[in-house]
């Protein structure tokens, strides 16, 4: 998210301008969170932030601004914690696709409330379809690179740089399917999280490497 320019503030009011900032980020990802993009209005946030709404309308403009911002921080959160979570304990390839799959899954449920919010609102805004997208894309790429290391292991498969990008969607569709409509929409067989990130585990390390996963 790009950050609004220097003020040549004193360093006390500069901490107090991030802050507040910060505190107005905070209140529009709660309100996001508990009521969608109808709950959130400049003066809900201000409220909740506990600052004027002059304040809220000076560092982010109109509602869809604030939108917007709420947006990027999200997914800048989003992929700092995927790559926080790409840390496999051991080197060999069906750790790495374990680490790989796990991370995105965790990832997806430790966001899911606040990504459902930003799934629904695409559906009739491009602008947040569209970063939506790339965000996507990104994590596809991020994704893609730490698994480098396995395609080594699938020689002789064709494409295998195909494989890794199916695997990819796969384990993404899945993922977005489960926050957006929850557990049972599909099958009325239970399936917790956890369970869903095993057998992707072992469906993505079957597919690429031939040997059921952790």
């Amino acid at each position: 998210m790009t950050t609004e320019p220097s003020l040549d503030l004193p360093p006390a009011q500069q901490a107090r301008s991030r802050l507040t900032q910060q505190r107005i980020l905070e209140a529009g990802t709660a309100l996001l969170e508990e009521g969608g993009t109808e709950a959130l209005t400049v003066a809900a946030v201000a409220s909740r932030a506990g600052v004027s709404v002059g304040s809220v309308y000076r560092r982010f403009g109109d509602k869809d601004r604030l939108i917007a911002a709420l947006q990027h921080a999200m997914i800048d959160q989003f992929r700092a914690d995927i790559i926080r979570r790409f840390a496999p304990l051991r080197a060999d390839p069906a750790a790495l696709v374990s680490s790989a799959v796990a991370g995105l899954t965790e990832t997806f449920e430790t966001h899911a409330r606040l990504m459902r919010v930003f799934i629904t609102a695409g559906t009739t805004d491009p602008a947040v379809a569209r970063v939506g997208s790339e965000a996507s894309v990104d994590a596809g790429r991020v994704f893609r690179q730490f698994l480098e290391p396995v395609l080594p292991a699938m020689a002789g498969i064709p494409e295998p740089e195909l494989r890794l990008d199916v695997v990819f969607r796969l384990v993404y569709g899945a993922c977005m399917n489960r926050v957006l409509h929850g557990e049972r929409f599909e099958s009325e067989r239970p399936l917790t999280w956890r369970q869903l990130t095993d057998e992707l585990v072992n469906m993505a390390c079957l597919y690429l490497l031939g040997v059921p996963g952790r």
